[in-house]
């Protein structure tokens, strides 16, 4: 237990906030934004820090960017820390049983309409930082640096046509005055409420957005000789993205999923084009240009084996979340003060991406996982259901859910981790 008097001032600050956060969670969970489109969300944020009383609220970075500026009252003075929270939701169903579950509709986002909701638990990190903030101001005097509150939208990815995301932010100057020495962060996730997951090494893999398009050329369906068909192309490169993994190391997982067909056929017309939307990822980094190669390869040469053409663009590449070994020691007694020493534990790597990469990569720090769902671990450190609990739902699935009672364990971790930081304790 720590003898410091400011780190129990956090936490009774914490505690204080608690039912804050719960409401600006459940607000924000009813009114979900999609990526690039988070106009309401960015403007509650900068309200809510406005009002609290920060030093500066910037608003309008790469789209509905919100970073708050808080400059500590105590002498030192020269590390920054940037709390990071992402804040868009996905075109995803609400389907978590709660009586504030999102009822949204966006008809005007490119290819929809789309139903809307924070399947992610974006709301939870967005509610979490707040309630950081609001604790933070309260020990301003006592606070020897400066803190950075970053709200980031697109992280789910904006339209492909447009611009967004952590490199965006970044890109326009939002950690550029004063310049972070550490950034923090963490992501809601299925495991048992309380409990913090760390990893060395990559915690999320690297990523990239892939569209194929496939050209034939058109006819009618009685007709087929007439015309090229795309669509036995496409089956064929359906097929084979399956075995691409059986070409790189076993010993490095890599993926390659088709999430989305877009066809311009119709029952009796055989179309011109089929695209096809994906994403790879890979465990290793170094792994990502070897997948693609051989993914264009796949695509190319199965369109030629049926007298059509194939284009393949790699878009929106994201790097993985690294936490160096250094950050993690110089973090994990913060966190076992924060959550127990039970409660922290080793967790097992992800082929999902953050975009939070961009910031951990350039400034250093760390990010973590933060249990919400009603799960234990078993003897082999997995997280399991209890029984006659909600079960382990999945981030992006319709049913996805999120312990509103943990969100102050988020609050505290922030916190906890801000002032470390800024007094020397939590640094490499």
């Amino acid at each position: 237990m720590s003898t410091d008097p400011i780190h129990r001032e956090l936490d009774r600050l914490a505690e204080k906030t608690a039912a804050q956060v719960v409401a600006w969670r459940r607000h924000l969970h009813q009114h979900p934004e999609l990526s690039n489109r988070e106009a309401g969300t960015a403007r509650m944020i900068a309200d809510r820090l406005r009002a609290l009383g920060l030093d500066e609220v910037r608003t309008g970075i790469a789209g509905h960017g919100v970073v708050g500026v808080l400059r500590g009252g105590a002498p030192g003075g020269g590390r920054v820390v940037a709390l990071r929270a992402d804040t868009d939701a996905l075109p995803v169903q609400d389907l978590c049983g709660e009586d504030f579950a999102s009822h949204v509709v966006d008809a005007d986002y490119p290819g929809g309409p789309f139903p809307v909701s924070h399947a992610c638990g974006h709301d939870c990190h967005t509610a979490m930082l707040l309630g950081a903030a609001a604790v933070l101001v309260g020990v301003r005097e006592r606070l020897p640096g400066t803190v950075l509150f970053v709200f980031q939208p697109a992280e789910e990815g904006p339209p492909v046509t447009e611009r967004g995301g952590a490199r965006a932010m970044l890109d326009e100057g939002a950690c550029a005055d004063p310049v972070p020495t550490m950034t923090f962060g963490m992501h809601v996730t299925p495991y048992p409420k309380g409990y913090v997951g760390y990893r060395v090494g990559n915690q999320y893999g690297a990523s990239t957005l892939v569209r194929i398009v496939v050209t034939g050329k058109q006819t009618h369906g009685s007709t087929p000789w007439q015309g090229v068909d795309p669509m036995p192309a496409v089956g064929a490169v359906l097929t084979g993205v399956g075995q691409l993994y059986r070409q790189v190391s076993a010993f490095d997982p890599v993926t390659v999923s088709i999430g989305h067909v877009e066809d311009v056929g119709r029952f009796n017309i055989i179309g011109q084009t089929v695209t096809l939307w994906g994403t790879v990822r890979c465990a290793v980094e170094s792994d990502m240009a070897e997948v693609q190669r051989r993914l264009t390869t796949l695509a190319e040469h199965s369109a030629a084996a049926y007298n059509a053409s194939a284009t393949v663009e790699y878009l929106q590449a994201v790097p993985p979340v690294h936490n160096s070994a250094e950050w993690v020691a110089a973090g994990l007694p913060t966190i076992r003060r924060v959550v127990g020493e039970e409660r922290t534990v080793e967790s097992g790597a992800t082929l999902g991406y953050d975009d939070v990469s961009e910031f951990i990569s350039r400034f250093g720090g760390l990010y973590v996982m933060l249990g919400v769902q009603d799960a234990t671990l078993d003897a082999e450190g997995r997280p399991v259901p209890v029984p006659g609990g909600r079960g382990l739902v999945t981030n992006h699935n319709p049913h996805f859910y999120a312990d509103d009672d943990t969100l102050v364990t988020g609050v505290r971790l922030h916190a906890h981790v801000a002032y470390d930081h800024l007094l020397g304790a939590l640094t490499v």
